[in-house]
């Protein structure tokens, strides 16, 4: 099985780095999806196409022709009462907590969902997928969600999750399935 995973285009949360805030896509994000439609497109022929139901998941799919069904398990990690502040934010008011979060990833000071459980939900979704061995998958998420991903297709250590950038519109290639994952670049 094959399972693409597609960034959403950039939102305006994305300039200021919010934690979870479902905003839509920004004008330039619209134009980036509209620009990446002739490399993108072909990934509408896979059997299965899913998006985050964030709005700018959902709307960047939509763009791509994918006509994505939303997957709750392929939300962003759930942040709590930092939904929708940015780190600098919530690093000014709670610095104990923020420093908790960052170094332990079974910690959720937030009150939300721990780093280890969000890694879990979205290799569960991997490993369920209802597709032969031969199968295509795409999905439209978040960056976090492609980070959480590739974290579990490796099973790499947690700190490994900080040291990750993935980018508005990048496409991850997982490959393999049931646990055993590989991650496919190119």
């Amino acid at each position: 099985m094959l399972v693409t995973l597609i960034a959403a285009a950039r939102s305006s949360s994305l300039l200021d780095a919010r934690f979870d805030d479902d905003r839509p896509l920004d004008f330039a994000g619209w134009q980036a999806v509209e620009r990446a439609v002739p490399a993108l497109a072909p990934l509408a022929a896979a059997e299965l196409r899913y998006c985050s139901p964030t709005p700018s998941c959902r709307q960047t799919g939509d763009v791509l022709g994918l006509a994505p069904l939303a997957q709750p398990a392929l939300r962003d990690c759930d942040m709590g009462r930092w939904r929708g502040c940015t780190l600098q934010e919530v690093a000014a008011r709670e610095p104990a907590a923020v420093d908790a979060w960052l170094a332990d990833p079974r910690a959720a000071p937030h009150g939300g969902e721990p780093l280890l459980s969000f890694v879990a939900r979205v290799g569960g979704w991997l490993d369920t997928r209802p597709v032969g061995r031969d199968g295509r998958i795409v999905a439209v998420t978040e960056p976090t969600v492609i980070r959480a991903a590739m974290l579990y297709a490796l099973k790499a250590p947690p700190y490994a999750y900080w040291r990750t950038e993935v980018h508005p519109l990048s496409v991850v290639s997982l490959s393999g399935g049931g646990g055993a994952w590989n991650l496919r670049l190119g």
